[in-house]
């Protein structure tokens, strides 16, 4: 098989790393990489939103399969595209990826489907929205409807603040267009952690349990970020809370999706609160998560490609997933200035002694080669990504090799994983 992965981040340096791994697969491709997925794949210079380019190259390539990364060629009908030329691949189409791509959108099925959430409100104009949050107070939650790199919510627990997040976003544009609407909702209190699972239309497959780590900073400190780290399995999924999730969220999700004229095929993404044993959803996504794909397909044991195909294929019902015993941890180090405007270019050290650690391995998520050196190229720069016995293992591992890779500005949190032991404790 010849496979084409969409994408350039961590996310997609560990699909192409996994898919690899597969005896039925000759040679992944991957449009367009990054200095780390050169590693593994072949990449190709066509960006991820260029979908009519893509589908050509794929054509002309005659990919068996291709997988989509990132949330915006998803949203913008890649997978109708490509279905339309009897290509195959593996992603929700635009009318289901909706899901992710409108907040309001999604709160509205939420509700019409009984899943339960916190409640929320919607807005397209920005003095109905400052009079809203004066009447209902904080803490609340204010949110652009559209795409923004997983960085379009505020929590806001001050009046001033919330009022000036819908300036921010409404009138100063802080996302661009995707602060046309916005979505002011409850602050939900809890953990919170990652659902993901494979669905075909109908058939729900769930992944191994993971928690990401939002804020850029120590103990949720600062603003949310794309994701600054993961760990797997998460302790606060216990197996009651595991059937909860599959009975009242996913399940009907994907049963409601369908009902809607929408079938689901493809990864579903639930972010989750959960306190005291109730579960709400904060949002769904529409993709692999980033950085939980890393320190999920760390722990994978069975070859996914069999599994994409079978969403693909709409035969999830003769499926199962095999997981190593083991944890897994990844620490996302970043580019100075993140997630507001960050420096790049710095040179990278320390990465061939870090790889050589046992247990490790490094996904890429924004670099760049210049004359056999790598650069930082993003935002989120690497995701170190680690396995041990346990928890805390894997903890050790991931940063003892974290700690051997520097640049200028790098920075990262010293605390991912850290709840799960409190919990074991």
């Amino acid at each position: 098989m010849q496979i084409l992965v969409i994408g350039s981040g961590g996310r997609e340096h560990a699909l192409a790393w996994k898919l690899a791994q597969s005896p039925k697969v000759a040679k992944v491709w991957v449009a367009p990489g990054s200095a780390g997925i050169s590693e593994v794949a072949e990449c190709v210079e066509i960006t991820a939103s260029d979908i009519r380019l893509l589908a050509d190259f794929a054509e002309q390539k005659r990919m068996d399969l291709t997988v989509v990364g990132p949330e915006g060629p998803l949203t913008l009908g890649i997978v109708d595209e490509f279905e339309r030329r009897g290509l195959r691949i593996f992603g929700p189409r635009k009318d289901a990826a909706l899901i992710e791509g409108s907040k309001v959108f999604a709160k509205s099925f939420m509700k019409k489907y009984r899943i339960p959430t916190g409640f929320f409100q919607s807005f397209d104009r920005a003095e109905e929205a400052k009079q809203y949050i004066q009447e209902i107070g904080v803490p609340l939650v204010v949110k652009a409807d559209g795409l923004a790199a997983g960085k379009g919510a505020i929590v806001c627990f001050e009046l001033p603040e919330a009022l000036d997040a819908v300036k921010k976003i409404m009138e100063d544009r802080l996302f661009g267009d995707a602060g046309e609407r916005i979505i002011i909702e409850e602050y939900l209190e809890g953990e919170e952690v990652s659902f993901h699972a494979l669905a075909d239309g109908d058939v729900v497959l769930p992944l191994a349990s993971s928690q990401d780590h939002k804020r850029v900073f120590n103990d949720d400190q600062g603003p949310n970020t794309g994701g600054m780290g993961a760990y797997s399995p998460a302790r606060a999924i216990t197996e009651p809370i595991h059937q909860q999730i599959m009975e009242r969220i996913m399940i009907p999700t994907i049963r409601g999706m369908a009902a809607e004229g929408r079938p689901y095929k493809g990864v579903l993404y639930a972010g989750l609160m959960i306190r005291a044993g109730e579960i709400k959803v904060i949002e769904f996504n529409a993709r692999f998560g980033d950085p939980e794909t890393q320190s999920l397909l760390l722990r994978m044991k069975s070859d996914l490609v069999p599994l994409l195909e079978a969403v693909v294929d709409v035969r999830l019902r003769d499926q199962t997933i095999d997981w190593r015993p083991d944890a897994s941890v990844c620490v996302v180090m970043a580019s100075k200035g993140y997630p507001g405007p960050y420096d790049q270019g710095a040179l990278i050290s320390g990465l061939e002694e870090a790889a050589a650690e046992p247990g490790i391995m490094i996904f890429h998520a924004g670099t760049s080669r210049t004359k056999g050196q790598i650069l930082t190229g993003g935002g989120r720069v690497l995701g170190v990504t680690g396995l041990g016995r346990d928890i805390q293992g894997a903890i050790a591992t991931t940063y003892r090799a974290v700690k051997k890779i520097h640049w200028e500005g790098a920075h990262y949190r010293t605390d991912i994983g850290v709840r799960a032991l409190a919990k074991t404790s």
